[in-house]
């Protein structure tokens, strides 16, 4: 995800009279960073898989024992496994999180090569046969993107929704996409919302109730349905945006508000994310290769 102009944070539209988060005035650095590594090790409901390392790229085939290494570092502290893709070497990670005991949302990357969606669904199809899939997204940010028509999409969703039937079936977009497109919608079983704080330029002194927000507007457009987070995070360098500011204490501060909330409020959340990829720049600019909780060498950061 990366900044839209048009989604810009403003504390005039908001209400933060309500749950803030921790109090961090009194920690100093080091117990800031003991608050972080006992949230990590209390777990966390979910996580989003980093695929690549270092010099790897989207569009590289990996292979098994680099999913098998990097699901085994996660294992200790997360419930659930959130994969991208089901081609180059992405099948390997619900077979492997399943075989770890990690329960798995399995996604179909979908674009505009309508070659390439094919592989796409029918690798999701195949693995949920296999008993890989807890719960299948069909497409990440493609209406964000303006990849494909909301009629495409929606063929996409519903074909999975046929061949699977018992396995729940969403869509992963920004929050707001949900309220703006309600048939898309109506079309699936959860609604998979992305809500980052970051992106919108919100200081981290607001953020937890932002974020608040987010889920609840995609709540209110779900009418009832389950509705996951299904990705936020914060960066730990590359510089900022707006009010938003990517650092070391930032990073640390965001996880632990995320996860308190989480955990008081019952809330499926998967964290993003794993490990930094080197390869997240271009339209996020610097601060798209700092967003794991290990860096790119797979060590824990704090």
């Amino acid at each position: 995800m990366s900044y839209r102009k048009e989604r810009q944070f403003s504390l005039s539209k908001t209400d933060y009279s309500d749950y803030s988060g921790v109090d961090f005035g009194k920690l100093s650095e080091q117990e800031l960073k003991k608050l972080w590594r006992k949230t990590l090790d209390n777990g966390m409901h979910g996580l989003c898989f980093s695929m690549y390392e270092d010099g790897q790229k989207p569009g590289d085939i990996i292979t098994e024992e680099q999913v098998q290494r990097r699901i085994e570092i996660i294992k200790p502290y997360t419930n659930w496994v959130r994969s991208f893709s089901c081609v180059e070497g992405n099948e390997y990670i619900p077979r492997v999180a399943h075989k770890n005991g990690i329960k798995t949302l399995v996604g179909a990357w979908l674009g505009d090569d309508l070659e390439m969606n094919e592989a796409e669904i029918e690798g999701l199809i195949a693995l949920a046969k296999e008993g890989c899939v807890d719960i299948a997204a069909v497409g990440n940010e493609v209406m964000y993107r303006g990849d494909l028509t909301e009629d495409q999409l929606i063929g996409y969703i519903n074909r999975v929704k046929e061949a699977l039937p018992g396995i729940p079936v969403g869509y992963v977009d920004a929050y707001y996409e949900f309220s703006a497109r309600p048939r898309i919608t109506e079309a699936c079983d959860v609604i998979l919302a992305n809500c980052y704080p970051y992106w919108e330029g919100c200081p981290l002194e607001y953020s937890l109730n932002h974020m608040r927000e987010m889920f609840g507007q995609a709540s209110q457009a779900g009418n009832g349905k389950r509705v996951i987070i299904t990705e936020t995070g914060w960066p730990s360098e590359g510089g900022g945006l707006k009010g938003a500011l990517a650092s070391n204490e930032n990073a640390m501060k965001y996880f632990i508000n995320a996860q308190a909330w989480s955990a008081k409020d019952d809330i499926e959340m998967f964290y993003f994310s794993s490990f930094d990829e080197s390869w997240k720049v271009g339209a996020e600019g610097d601060v798209g290769a700092y967003w794991g909780l290990w860096d790119k060498d797979e060590n824990l950061k704090f």
